[in-house]
């Protein structure tokens, strides 16, 4: 099989060194890909907001299965058009990832399907949102309604907070764009769970746990990132808990959006929060989450090209996926700066050395190839990565790996997961 895969990120990364170790693949292309991923596929040069040269692309390469990545092009209906001239696509619809692309289209969904989430308001304007913000105590959340880069979440604390990301959103300075709209939300506490489902429409598969680090500083401090690091254990959701996810979370989602007439087939990520009251749902993805993924496929033990098929033909009810004991773990070396501006185009070594201990491996976010030389290209560099028979034991290969990799300004939290072995 040809597998074209869509997307530059670590998370891209991930899913072509998974797909391309199934015997039944003869090759991985990537659009655009980046430095790392072109050691083990083709990449070819697209723009990831522009659809029509995607189907460039795909037409010039008649793969056999295309997989999307990122968001962007899922919310500007790539799988539509890709369905539309009979190519096989593993992905939602850009009807079906509204559940992604619009905060306030989830939360109204969740309440139409009573999926457990946190109560909340809908404003237009800087008015009505600040009518809305008397309803809820402080702390509360405000989330930016449309695609953020996991940036467009902002944690409020006093009447002052909320007016200033109030403003900030809706009059468009804090993500360089205007949001139509934003949804006011009150504060969960608990642990966050990442838990990824695969789903044909019709049935769901559930991938192991995770739990991301998405504030930039250690301590779970400053401000959100796109991931920061995360890390998967056998026990961070027991069978009874995942059971009770899939029947009242999972499954009411995806038989919900089939009953409005826009299937979802792809990966439904939920984020979860594990509160006092029970799993609450914080946010739906449309995709495999970054870093989410790296940790994983590092633990998967079966072919996950043949679970994507299975999604794209109906047939997930027929597959097992397999998954090795312990536990894993990715850190992300990020450029200084980040998530603010940074600069790029820094040399980076060491990674030969990394990449020699035993269980690493390290997935490329932002990277460039300049004259030889791998160099960095975004905020989020590298994943490394690796999976052992404990979290101890997978965290102690990520840092070590991480000691061998140098460029200037690179920055990574060295706490990742530890507050979950100091709880142990």
């Amino acid at each position: 099989m040809k597998v074209l895969v869509i997307g530059a990120g670590g998370r891209e990364h991930a899913l072509v060194w998974s797909i391309s170790r199934s015997n039944r693949v003869s090759e991985v292309i990537c659009a655009p890909g980046n430095a790392g991923i072109a050691q083990l596929a083709r990449c070819i040069p697209a723009s990831q907001r522009d659809v029509d040269d995607l189907l460039r692309v795909t037409a010039a390469e008649s793969p056999d299965l295309v997989v999307v990545g990122p968001e962007i092009p899922l919310s500007l209906g790539l799988v539509d058009e890709l369905q539309r001239r009979s190519i096989p696509v593993f992905g939602p619809t850009r009807e079906a990832a509204q559940l992604e692309s619009s905060k306030a289209f989830a939360k109204r969904f969740m309440q139409r399907h009573q999926i457990p989430t946190a109560a909340y308001a809908v404003a237009t304007s800087e008015h009505k949102a600040m009518e809305s913000i008397d309803l809820f105590h402080f702390p509360l959340v405000i989330k930016a309604d449309g695609l953020a880069a996991g940036k467009g979440v902002i944690m409020c604390e006093s009447r002052r907070e909320a007016t200033e990301a109030i403003s900030g959103l809706l009059g468009g300075k804090l993500l360089g764009g205007v949001q139509p709209s934003i949804v006011i939300e009150e504060f969960l506490t608990g642990e966050e769970v990442s838990f990824l489902t695969l789903t044909d429409g019709n049935h769901v598969l559930p991938l192991v746990p995770a739990q991301d680090h998405k504030r930039i500083g250690e301590g779970d401090k400053g401000p959100n990132t796109g991931g920061m690091g995360v890390y998967s254990t056998d026990g961070m959701v027991d069978d009874q808990m995942r059971d009770w996810i899939l029947h009242h979370i999972a499954q009411p989602a995806v038989n919900g959006m089939a009953a409005e007439d826009a299937p979802f087939t792809g990966v439904l990520y939920i984020g979860l929060m594990m509160t006092a009251r029970g799993p609450m749902v914080l946010e739906f993805n449309a995709r495999f989450g970054d870093p989410e993924t790296q940790a994983i496929v590092a633990r998967l033990d079966s072919d996950l090209l043949e679970a994507l098929e299975a999604c794209v033909g109906g047939r997930l009810s027929e597959t097992e996926l397999l998954w090795k004991p312990g536990a894993s773990a990715c850190v992300i070396a990020a450029s200084s700066g980040y998530p603010g501006s940074y600069l790029t185009g820094h040399r980076i070594s060491g990674l030969e050395e990394a990449a020699s201990i035993s269980g690493v491996e390290i997935f490329h976010s932002g990277t460039g190839l300049v004259d030889g030389h791998y160099v960095t290209e975004g905020g989020r560099v590298l994943g490394v990565t690796a999976a052992a028979a404990t979290l101890e034991q997978s965290l102690s290969k990520v840092y070590e790996a991480l000691g061998r990799i140098q460029f200037d300004g690179m920055y990574y939290r060295r706490d990742i997961g530890r507050r979950t072995l100091k709880m142990a």
